[in-house]
């Protein structure tokens, strides 16, 4: 099996279009950063399931003395756990004479059309990466919240923690990163990511301003990324043509939750089908007949959580005046 991200599979790539593509895919700082592995039968072949086991229980250690044995005996242990990829994107319909013709006001309407479809494909995949669950909606893979809650790395504080106001942050913000460190040490290593709602980013902006430990930077790509030592912090946005938040903050309390995950083949990463390593991109073919061209934006994917410890939450944390 290989490992790869999208900045992989642009180096590969040969086509033009493909490379401007993937670039559009990787302008959300999720998707450039996620770690893909190919879904493959054992036996050979692709396959729209990956069977995978999770490691749920570990083992202890300690020491012994000559000539005894370890006083514990135990082993870690494994859930298996089959995710099945699913297919997302879309679809739009344009008139060849505005394909061919309309250049007044956006310089070439199929590509902005193509490039609004990837930004919605994109919001899909963020959402069903933090709420997906096959059980309540059959098209979607499972998300993190389902993966996490209920275990070890569920961290919910007693009481909702209050950073919804500058005084309250001022007054807050070493307890707030308190409980990001009591999240962390619950983890099997350091996140490579937390995946916030725009609420609890300007909340992080705030802190960067008490804390040297959180900096202002932005990526390649223009994205600006707030970073906790080699943490990044990222925005998941709004749903596909909603103004509703992927990480809700809740309208009754103004709460919210941070999301941690460690990426990587033996952590929390994405699954594709074998050969199928970049979203695919569909172009109407304008020489043939038709007055009304199709394009289409289509990703066949899912996720996996490798390890418990890999991902976590860090629920009640008040961002929203209520």
């Amino acid at each position: 099996m290989s490992q790869y991200t999208l900045a992989d599979a642009k180096n590969l790539s040969q086509s033009k279009l493909t490379k401007h593509v993937i670039d559009e895919f990787r302008k959300s700082p999720l998707m450039d950063r996620m770690v893909f592995d190919d879904c493959v039968k054992p036996q050979g072949g692709d396959s729209l399931a990956y069977v995978y086991n999770r490691v749920t229980t570990y083992p202890t250690a300690g020491g012994r003395a000559i000539n005894s044995e370890y006083a514990t005996k135990d082993v870690a242990k494994t859930t298996p756990v089959t995710v099945n990829l699913k297919i997302f994107g879309g679809a739009f319909d344009l008139d060849r004479v505005l394909i061919n013709h309309e250049r007044e006001v956006i310089t070439n309407m199929l590509m902005f059309q193509m490039e609004q479809k990837i930004k919605a494909t994109n919001a899909v995949f963020h959402d069903w990466f933090i709420n997906g669950d096959s059980a309540t909606d059959a098209l979607a893979f499972d998300g993190l919240d389902k993966a996490i809650k209920g275990t070890k790395t569920d961290y919910t504080p007693a009481e909702a923690l209050d950073m919804s106001s500058a005084e309250a942050i001022e007054q807050n913000w070493k307890k707030f990163v308190y409980y990001i460190r009591q999240t962390i040490k619950a983890m099997d290593g350091t996140p490579d990511i937390m995946l916030v709602n725009s609420d609890m980013f300007a909340v992080f902006q705030t802190v960067a301003d008490f804390s040297a430990q959180f900096q202002l930077t932005k990526n390649d790509l223009g994205s600006e990324i707030v970073k906790y030592g080699k943490t990044s912090i990222m925005q998941m946005g709004d749903k596909a043509g909603a103004s509703s938040q992927i990480i809700a903050t809740d309208e009754t309390d103004g709460t919210s939750t941070i999301y941690f995950a460690r990426l990587g083949l033996d952590g929390v990463h994405a699954v594709t089908p074998s050969g199928e390593k970049t979203p695919k991109t569909y172009l109407p073919n304008l020489s043939l007949p038709g007055a009304v061209k199709t394009g289409e934006v289509e990703m066949i994917a899912a996720m996996a959580v490798k390890a418990t410890k890999s991902a976590a939450a860090l629920r009640n944390i008040k961002v929203g005046i209520v």
